[in-house]
């Protein structure tokens, strides 16, 4: 599981090392300079998201904040996360190479720290590797804009191509950035966006969906709620997210070893989902299935 340095969502990254140890599988960390990594402490606290927060003394009162953080689940494994050996002594990205490992997960986080992850060269060759050895790969939020800047030397085009995914969502993205800039960070409005769009790009050129959408070989394989979907309210609203015990407002599309997943309100089933691929043989031809 390779990290940035700052600010990787503590939600996909703590509950799925939680529910993939559980399973028997042995987690490793990367970062870029083999230093521990830090979750994004907005995504944690809650501070910072409301119109008041930066102003001390009202600080731990929350509004906003409680409704984008990560949940109870989440910071209680993020806690436990801190703990692991295998965090607190990551490997460098140079040192990553495919052959020593049997799957990878990306996961993601939207502040500016994620920037060198995504951008990285090193991590693009290492994502087009796995995709190329039908390794199981699983990719969440903006850990799917990853797999879609990766490109497969055989084909020259990006891994995803001929595949279906989905990712974070322009609905859910906008949502955010829009709650945070217009009703809480005022001091740093585009705090929900890693990318911003130029003056002559259209609104969300730069969103997840859009760029993800463009390296598919038809836009129809970014895969939304359908909408004959059970829960699809649930799944959509970004009211809700799933639980140990609930997976109602979770979405998450697997097309043969691919697994991918929007947001962090998916990640319990993203992570069980991705545990049950691994104890089965490869399955690089499967078809694609909504879950």
């Amino acid at each position: 599981m390779p990290l940035p340095r700052q600010d990787f969502d503590p939600s996909e990254v703590a509950v799925s090392w939680r529910i993939l140890g559980e399973a028997g599988h042995d987690i490793a960390f990367a970062t870029p300079d083999g230093r521990t990594a830090s979750a994004d402490p907005v995504m944690i606290t809650g501070i910072g998201l409301d119109y008041w927060s930066r102003a001390a003394w009202l600080s731990g009162i929350k509004c906003v904040g409680l409704l984008l953080r990560a949940d109870r689940n989440a910071r209680a494994a993020y806690g436990k996360l801190t703990e692991d050996a295998r965090y607190t002594a990551p490997l460098p990205y140079a040192h990553l190479r495919s052959t020593d490992f049997d799957a990878l997960l990306l996961s993601g986080g939207h502040a500016q720290g994620m920037r060198e992850y995504l951008e990285s060269e090193l991590l693009q060759r290492l994502v087009a590797e796995f995709f190329e050895a039908g390794k199981p790969v699983a990719a969440i939020c903006h850990g799917v804009v990853l797999a879609a800047r990766s490109i497969s030397q055989r084909t020259g085009k990006s891994v995803l191509h001929g595949r279906k995914t989905t990712a974070l969502t322009w609905q859910f993205e906008r949502s955010a950035w829009r709650l945070s800039r217009y009703a809480g960070r005022w001091w740093d409005r585009d705090y929900y966006r890693t990318y911003r769009e130029s003056p002559n790009d259209p609104p969300g050129y730069w969103s997840v969906q859009a760029e993800v959408t463009r390296a598919l070989s038809d836009a129809a394989d970014f895969c939304q709620v359908p909408a004959d979907a059970p829960h699809r309210w649930r799944k959509t609203s970004g009211l809700f997210r799933d639980t140990p015990l609930d997976e109602r407002p979770a979405f998450v599309v697997r097309d043969g070893n691919y697994l991918s997943a929007r947001w962090p309100g998916d990640v319990h089933t993203f992570a069980r989902t991705f545990a049950r691929m691994l104890g089965e043989a490869p399955s690089p031809g499967g078809k694609f299935r909504y879950l």
